[in-house]
């Protein structure tokens, strides 16, 4: 079996064994889930911080609430699964995976990011 595949099909099994913990357990009330270091350590957010919290009110129908935890997570989840497409289609579908790695695309989602980063800890989001 090539790599790839299989890189794919663990992601899947993974994906498909967090889903149940991540809906059964609140990460803000569970100790079974870890804490931001980043956030230990310097007390300001990083950009995915609130990202498990927003994944359990996502998984419960939560919406607001979710994107209240972490708004990145909306653009970052289409996104990647975008991009796992084009990854997994790149041999079929050369152009929609050179689309998506075109280095201006990578390059405006980082400033989206880093200013994501900035902007939710000045205004405390």
């Amino acid at each position: 079996m090539r790599l790839r595949p299989l890189l794919i099909v663990l992601a899947a099994v993974l994906l498909l064994a967090l889903g149940p913990i991540y809906f059964a357990l609140d990460p803000s009330q569970s100790s079974v889930f870890p804490q931001c270091p980043y956030l230990e350590l310097t007390g300001y957010k990083c950009p995915g911080c609130g990202s498990q919290r927003a994944f359990h009110a996502l998984l419960h129908g939560d919406i607001a609430g979710s994107f209240r935890y972490n708004a990145m997570l909306f653009v970052a989840i289409p996104w990647i699964c975008l991009c796992l497409y084009a990854e997994s289609r790149r041999t079929r579908n050369p152009r929609l995976y050179a689309r998506l790695n075109a280095p201006l695309l990578i390059w405006l989602f980082l400033a989206m990011v880093l200013i994501w980063w900035l902007l939710r800890n000045i205004f405390n989001w």
